[in-house]
């Protein structure tokens, strides 16, 4: 089969690949009808996480068909119509149970790396380093679903890939960043990122009642579609966010501050930034939290901070001072997607999103490896590609 390969950073390559077989009897094969690039893969691409091989398939974003199953598969059958979550679940371990699917206990099959990494395993993911188990990600033909009873969402046929597509990574992790700040009817959201998982942020918080929500970014295609969804619209490189902020707030900071951006964070008008950034590069600090600092800064005393971008390793000059004598609360992680997704596909069903609005461009798998550069440098107003393999 082809799929889309991991040779070092910035070296994506549409290379082929062993066919996936059954491995253990509770597994299931899937034909890949579309995949995603999600600004995750990014982290990788840019060569920010550890834990990647050369060969790796990566994607964890995708959805297809079921072609086989395993003798111990008991909820899917060859036909069925699944999208499948980036995060590898068990359904019976004691996290599984709790519904911090995330952090599953018995998915990844390298957790001693993660003890090591993490002072815990984490759950198992497609195509995200071998620290979290090294499986074959989505972003290729076929795809072998480990623990598939339980890790798959049935999709009924009367909604597109689109539509549905979603409910792998980017709408139910930027629902959980929303719900996790308890959103009250009297709140300001404070949004830094305009991406993927922004834009699904900005329509969670509307949806979930907010008063105020206000986006942070500078890339005017990503503002005019925050703008859409109900947002406020700060551009950084034209106005001061905390200034802007302040008049929003009548100075008393938004309540709900969220990290939609990540590790690799820049402002380019920041002296820490630009410190980050240097940083980075002579490996004194793996991320940039920028985002962060600006938000426990702004953020309202009592209020809470909301983290669903993802960090990979360690941070440096985090005001944690501040934030501990503001008060404030910090609720972060990977997506628990299995915990959200029957709620998410009744709004989709019922009319209330309809996630494909971030689709920018629709491009065949070929054509991958151009796209990884056209997504990260925000290039011809991308802001989320779809691959059809």
């Amino acid at each position: 089969m082809k799929a889309l390969r991991w040779h070092g950073k910035k070296d994506i390559r549409y290379d082929d690949a062993p066919d996936p077989e059954i491995e253990d009897a509770g597994d299931a094969i899937l034909k890949v009808s579309s995949c995603a690039i999600c600004g995750s893969d990014l982290h990788l691409f840019d060569g920010f996480m550890p834990g990647m091989k050369h060969g790796d398939i990566m994607g964890h974003e995708f959805m297809g068909e079921i072609v086989e199953v395993g003798k111990e598969t008991r909820k899917l059958k060859v036909g069925d119509r699944v999208v499948v979550p980036f995060t590898i679940t068990c359904g019976q371990c004691d996290q599984c149970r709790r519904g911090n699917f995330s952090v599953c206990e018995r998915t990844n099959r390298n957790k001693n790396l993660a003890d090591k990494m993490f002072g815990h395993t984490t759950a198992g993911l497609f195509g995200y380093t071998h620290l979290t188990g090294g499986y074959p990600g989505g972003q290729a033909e076929y795809v072998r679903v480990p623990y598939a009873d339980t890790t798959h969402v049935k999709v009924p046929s009367t909604l597109s890939d689109e539509q549905v597509l979603f409910l792998g990574d980017i709408f139910p992790t930027g629902w959980q960043a929303a719900v996790q700040c308890d959103i009250e009817p009297t709140d300001t959201v404070a949004i830094w990122g305009a991406g993927p998982v922004g834009q699904m942020t900005i329509r969670s918080a509307v949806l979930l009642g907010a008063k105020q929500v206000i986006c942070i970014d500078r890339v005017p295609e990503r503002l005019q579609m925050a703008a859409a969804g109900g947002a406020i619209p700060i551009n950084f490189d034209e106005e001061s966010v905390l200034d802007r902020l302040g008049e929003l707030t009548q100075g008393k900071g938004p309540e709900k501050c969220i990290d939609a951006v990540g590790l690799e964070a820049h402002v380019t008008r920041s002296l820490d930034s630009m410190v980050d950034r240097a940083k980075q590069a002579v490996m004194a600090e793996s991320d940039r939290p920028h985002v962060l600092r600006e938000m426990i800064y702004v953020c309202r005393p009592g209020g809470t901070l909301s983290i669903p971008g993802v960090y990979g390793g360690l941070v440096d000059k985090i005001p944690f001072g501040a934030s501990m004598n503001k008060g404030l609360t910090w609720k972060m992680g990977q997506t628990h997607v299995a915990k959200w997704t029957d709620d998410l596909l009744r709004l989709i069903e019922e009319g209330k999103i309809d996630p494909s609005f971030v689709i920018t461009h629709t491009m065949s798998l070929k054509d991958g490896p151009g796209m990884y550069e056209t997504f990260r440098d925000k290039k011809d107003g991308c802001v989320k590609v779809v691959l059809k393999p």
